[in-house]
């Protein structure tokens, strides 16, 4: 995977350099941080996730004092209320796991709070570098951030501070 993409990499390169294209890239994840809305919404959010992983926890450890109460008399308990009992556990138990999924699922309550955080800072990003980009006549920008396939890159390539600039702010 790594051979092929370094391969089409320097295809991309080859081609460019014959046609006069230009190449940057940025660092998104170095752009977000210089971005003091972004860190917010980054506490806010893990504000609110240690907040619902607290409740879950609560809850689980409630389920577990009433499985250790029913154990402990569940010798005296007629069968229809040890059933019942039982019945009552499995119920809190399916809870938890659905608000587990509700709160943290593929499209839970904290995804959606991340996208409504976070999705309008990005698109403030994605829209400066096209801006920049688009001003510099850069053909392509590769993002540096994330596991990105760009193996060596020289640094006076990086427009990472230009970005941030452009959109109004300083770098730490």
């Amino acid at each position: 995977m790594l051979k092929q993409a370094l391969i089409i990499l320097l295809v991309l390169v080859s081609v460019g350099t014959s046609y006069g294209q230009k190449y940057v890239y940025v660092d998104t994840k170095y752009i977000l941080e210089q971005i003091p809305e972004f860190t917010e919404a980054q506490e806010e959010i893990n504000t609110i996730s240690k907040t619902w992983q607290e409740e879950i926890r609560n809850r689980k450890a409630a389920i577990e004092n009433k499985l250790q109460a029913f154990k402990a008399e569940e010798i005296l308990l007629p069968e229809e209320t040890k059933k019942n009992k039982l019945a009552e556990i499995d119920l809190l138990k399916g809870e938890v796991r659905s608000l587990q999924k509700q709160r943290f699922g593929v499209n839970g309550d904290l995804f959606q709070k991340r996208q409504e955080l976070i999705q309008p800072i990005q698109e403030k990003v994605y829209k400066a570098i096209r801006k920049i980009a688009k001003d510099n006549n850069y053909s392509f920008v590769f993002d540096k951030a994330n596991s990105s396939n760009i193996l060596y890159a020289e640094s006076k390539f990086d427009i990472s501070d230009r970005v941030i600039r452009k959109m109004g702010y300083t770098s730490k």
